[in-house]
């Protein structure tokens, strides 16, 4: 109808819905919520990667003053859950699988009761070899993770061998033909290690079991829908009988997708009769969360004389830990990061997830995004400098255009990159890649996905012309929820701060995939264009009459239906409950060439992204410390529905990635984390990131809501590799390992012994 694309709302940097009560400290996250008779759960997990549990005897905590229950692999059903595989159990049963696997749990009357009663749990363990290595676990003779993996329940799609949980290849041409053709071929191997999400609110949720054999479980969680199936097969109830409720979420990154504490907590509630409160330490969040999975990543490339990719061919090992979660996925993700956004004739790209005893891994932001960027960027670099060409110009030589196929065959359209890179290194003043001794630029670029799937919203317009917005998508900090109400109001005529946000509850709110995969802006803003043209229709359907002209003629605006310069507020036309319709949106399926994929499950990517960065460093040259100066992200985010909140996005990812390139790492020693603190474990504080300067470009998508593109994910993407490549400028040296630390650093320089 008439006012389909009016943009009163989109565009415009307009305040959050839920700023507000954040800034003033009213939000109610999960630690702060309270509930009569509340008790707090602890659990008590194993200090052995690899372990038979030979005697475990609960009876002194059990007697301990203000326990209310105590429970074991004993206590629970014997179920299994997964992602993609059902692999993972409540608690270990018969044998550990790696060190912060949860054994026991406890509720008592306060968290201290609970914590010293845990303490007092008795085990037996008698430890098992151990495989710790993604490349040796592999291996015919390495112990077995999983010696049962054969019975578990997993995706047809996985192809699954021993520690082996899947593997999935992108194929096309001939890499042999095309490196035999190669003037040079240039081979590596690059690592990368886990990094935790970093988010400020802990894994928390409070559980209750009901009368009639349901629960209830309010979670820190960004996917509800998701957590309820996760958590039907962790406790052994039908989906139907679990209900999630998100609370207001302190961050989640990724971290936050699949079960944290959730199942504990509903289990100490049907044993205690009461609701219980799990909330994890910070030791649990660095041993027993699911950080990004480390990786090893072997790459080979065949160029002409002028620079152009005539074959690659690369595998990435993904180090998944004890259990799959969402490695099958990110495995096969990779190769599309790996692949990078080049004109590659001949392809073949392995990724494999892999189980190890090594602490259990899982989604964060861009899953596999830094991963083969780091690999795929670093090489382009190394290259360019090879053949004695500039790295920006190697890249523009490379990248895809309007029209060009991706690595699965799908037809690419509003390719932004080249506008990215010229603007990027323009922005960094590219023409002086080497200012001075010891200092440097680095560039690199990227793609990355919009993720699609189903989102639908229930929309309520009243008489006074405000409207309420359910979704079972949760606001994670982003502002994309915000976005989407700009994109209704906008559809109904209406100043979006009339637009009130509710959801995140699979009880009460409609069925949402999950605030994932930088969708929730584009996904549900699409929804929210949908509900719009169902609203015009059912005010058209009693309007236009009254107004004399056809329904498609009927304008929303200002609170009212206009048409035959007539108009009817909606105080007229709507009931006392308000007017009532449902919006949906499916993303379509991306049309591709299957000839290409083998077990691939990220074969085509909705509405991809484009970006380039680029830094400006210095290297202490006896300590070799990392100061960074300038750090610019250009980023094509299709269309920005708030550009004060697509910049936060950006801003906020490039630290993360800057985090990700320099200093974190979950360092692991035969199974044992070592640095299970936020002293030893180090994020980026501000005095370690300058301003980040953001650049927004805009190739509009005929698929999302004004043409947006996902935008939360991709700014931690590039900075690992943008990073590295200015610390090779700068000193002469590379490093293929993430963090790129200053001991690293000078082990390249041989200033220490590696």
């Amino acid at each position: 109808m008439s006012n389909a694309t009016s943009r009163r709302n989109v565009g415009r940097r307009l305040v959050r819905l839920d700023g507000a009560p954040k800034v003033r400290g009213e939000a109610a996250y999960l630690g702060d919520r309270d509930v009569p008779g509340l008790l707090h759960g602890a659990v008590l997990r194993s200090p052995h990667p690899h372990a038979l549990i030979r005697r475990l005897d609960t009876r002194r905590a059990s007697a301990m003053p203000g326990v209310r229950a105590v429970i074991t692999a004993a206590d629970v059903p014997e179920t299994r859950y997964g992602i993609y595989i059902k692999d993972a159990t409540a608690f270990a049963r018969d044998r550990t699988h790696f060190a912060g696997e949860a054994v026991a749990a406890v509720a008592a009357d306060t968290v201290e009761a609970a914590r010293a009663a845990v303490a007092a749990i008795e085990v037996d363990y008698e430890p098992l070899p151990g495989v710790f290595d993604p490349e040796a676990a592999l291996r015919d003779d390495a112990p077995l993770v999983h010696p049962e993996w054969e019975q578990y329940e997993a995706a047809a799609i996985l192809v699954r061998r021993g520690n082996r949980s899947t593997r999935g290849i992108i194929r096309h041409g001939n890499v042999e033909e095309g490196f035999a053709k190669s003037f040079r071929i240039f081979e590596h191997r690059f690592t990368t290690s886990k990094v935790h999400a970093g988010y400020t609110e802990p894994r928390g949720s409070i559980g209750f079991w009901h009368d009639d054999g349901s629960c209830t479980v309010w979670s820190s969680t960004q996917l509800p829908f998701a957590v309820q199936e996760l958590l039907a097969d962790a406790v052994g109830l039908p989906p139907a009988k679990v209900r999630v409720v998100a609370t207001t979420l302190g961050g989640g990154f990724g971290g936050k997708l699949a079960i944290g504490v959730e199942h504990h907590a509903v289990l100490l509630a049907r044993a205690a009769k009461a609701p219980v409160k799990v909330v994890s330490t910070v030791e649990e969040e660095l041993t027993s969360a699911l950080p990004r999975q480390p990786a090893i990543v072997d790459i080979k490339v065949g160029v002409d004389r002028d620079g152009l990719i005539l074959a690659k061919q690369g595998r990435i090992l993904l180090d998944t830990g004890a259990f799959s979660g969402s490695g099958p996925q990110t495995a096969s993700s990779c190769t599309n990061t790996l692949h990078g956004p080049y004109n590659i004739p001949n392809v073949l790209l392995e990724g494999v997830s892999v189980y190890t005893n090594n602490m259990n891994t899982g989604a964060f932001r861009a899953p596999s995004g830094p991963i083969g960027n780091f690999a795929s960027e670093s090489q382009m670099d190394i290259i360019a400098d090879s053949l004695g060409i500039d790295p920006l110009e190697l890249r523009l030589r490379n990248i895809f255009h309007d029209g060009d196929k991706g690595p699965s065959g799908a037809t690419l359209a509003a390719v932004g990159l080249e506008e990215c890179l010229r603007r990027a290194a323009d922005a960094i003043g590219w023409n002086d890649r080497k200012p001075a001794n010891g200092r440097g630029k680095g560039i690199a670029c990227g793609w990355w996905m919009t993720t699609g799937m189903t989102s639908e919203v229930d929309v309520t317009l009243y008489r006074d012309g405000h409207v309420l917005m359910n979704s079972g998508a949760v606001e994670i900090g982003t502002g994309a929820l915000t976005g989407a109400a700009q994109v209704l109001a906008d559809g109904l005529g209406v100043e979006a701060e009339r637009v009130t946000v509710i959801g995140g509850d699979t009880g009460a709110s409609p069925f949402d995939y999950g605030a994932q995969g930088s969708r929730t802006a584009f996904c549900v803003g699409n929804a929210c264009r949908d509900a719009a043209v169902e609203m015009r229709k059912a005010l058209a359907a009693v309007a236009a009459p009254r107004l004399g002209v056809a329904p498609d003629a009927i304008e929303l605006r200002d609170g009212a239906v206009h048409g035959g310069g007539q108009s009817l507020p909606f105080a007229t036309l709507v009931g006392a409950d308000g007017l009532k319709v449902r919006g949906t949106f499916t993303a379509p399926a991306v049309p591709h060439d299957a000839s290409r994929l083998e077990n691939h499950q990220s074969p085509a990517w909705h509405a991809p992204s484009f970006h380039a960065h680029a830094v400006d460093l210095s290297v202490d040259e006896d300590t070799g410390d990392v100061t960074v100066h300038r750090y610019v992200v250009a980023q094509d985010v299709g269309f920005a529905i708030n550009p004060t909140y697509v910049e936060g996005q950006i801003e906020g990812g490039a630290v993360q990635g800057i985090g990700q390139a320099l200093f974190e790492e979950i360092v692991s020693r035969d199974g044992i984390v070592q640095n299970p603190n936020l002293t030893d474990y180090k994020m980026p504080t501000m005095q370690d990131v300058p301003v980040i300067e953001t650049i927004l470009v805009q190739h509009p998508t005929a698929h999302g809501p004004a043409g947006a593109k996902g935008v939360g994910e991709p700014p931690c993407i590039e900075p690992p590799a943008t990073i590295a490549n200015a610390i090779a400028v700068a000193t002469s040296a590379r490093v293929q390992t993430l963090p790129i630390t200053a001991e690293r650093i000078c082990a390249a320089r041989g200033q220490i012994e590696r």
